[in-house]
């Protein structure tokens, strides 16, 4: 079962093989072994593709019930002598993992020599339950979930540009002022179509037209270290250039109200060790972190 998942998680046979300390052709020989078995094909193969069949994608489901079970009783039977070990899935924003998680990760992963962990940083939102995460960064409120969540701080959208820029083209005292100012976006960014601002008790949304569109959010952030006009990013990805004075933010008054950061896993049954363990380490770290500590402009 485990050679079995390993394959469907790598997407191949060679990669598969990686995984469990076995080579491509052992890996084969098992997966073959397993339909030969229990009559019938598990895995599609073509040249390019490797794809679960339906009768795959059922008893893949299966196996992964039947480890974690098989987990939880062994742990159970450990009682209090239980240590954390086996693979843990791990998501966050890709940003935030660079900055947060891949520290705290390699730090957890000193400490418990028998934890692998496999970080999927993307910046969209990860299915917990259907992408097989155990534990999950989310930014924003959080919607009616059965999931257990861990308050770990608070960020908020920001505008920002260089101090050199500031002083050549003058800051920006209302918002509809960035409507005159060259700006640069990131299309990687879910606070791309409108500049959202508070006005008094109204709320304002600009669209301002950007002169430079990029791919990511570090680009974005490049661009106006550089001098080359205002962004709108979250508060933690410039933290570290506000701080170097490399980067300023302007209009602070009229910022959105703070949003939630959550640490997130699925507690709808006995929490493994390694889940506890890690959703503890990153708790701890991420709530002393002054970057993910932001003061709201209520």
């Amino acid at each position: 079962m485990k050679v079995l998942l390993a394959v469907v998680e790598a997407q191949s046979f060679a990669g598969g093989a990686r995984l469990v300390g076995m080579s491509p052709p052992s890996v084969t020989r098992v997966i073959a072994g397993l339909e030969s078995r229990l009559g019938v094909l598990l895995l599609a193969r073509s040249s390019r593709l490797l794809r679960l069949t339906e009768a795959g994608r059922r008893y893949v489901e299966d196996c992964k019930r039947i480890l974690l079970d098989l987990e939880e009783a062994e742990e159970l039977a450990a009682g209090s002598n239980v240590r954390a070990r086996g693979s843990l899935t791990v998501t966050a924003p890709v940003m935030f993992g660079e900055l947060f998680m891949i520290p705290l990760i390699t730090e957890y992963l000193a400490e418990y020599s028998q934890v692998t962990i496999n970080a999927l940083l993307v910046d969209r939102l990860v299915n917990m339950v259907d992408e097989g995460v155990d534990v999950a960064i989310r930014i924003g409120m959080l919607p009616d979930t059965s999931l257990q969540a861990v308050r770990v701080g608070q960020i908020c959208p920001v505008v920002c540009a260089a101090p050199g820029f500031l002083d050549r083209v003058g800051r920006p005292t209302a918002p509809e002022d960035v409507m005159a100012l060259p700006v640069v976006m990131s299309s990687a960014s879910n606070l791309l179509t409108d500049w959202h601002f508070r006005v008094g008790a109204s709320a304002v949304a600009l669209h301002p037209e950007p002169r430079l569109m990029v791919s990511s959010n570090q680009a974005a952030i490049n661009a106006a270290r550089l001098g080359w006009g205002l962004t709108r990013v979250l508060s933690y990805q410039v933290a570290h250039w506000v701080e170097k004075g490399e980067l300023e933010i302007v209009l602070e008054e009229f910022q959105t109200a703070a949003l939630p950061v959550h640490v997130l896993y699925q507690g709808d049954r006995r929490v493994l060790a390694k889940v506890r363990t890690f959703v503890d380490h990153c708790a701890s770290r991420l709530s002393g972190d002054a970057a993910l500590q932001t003061v709201s402009a209520d």
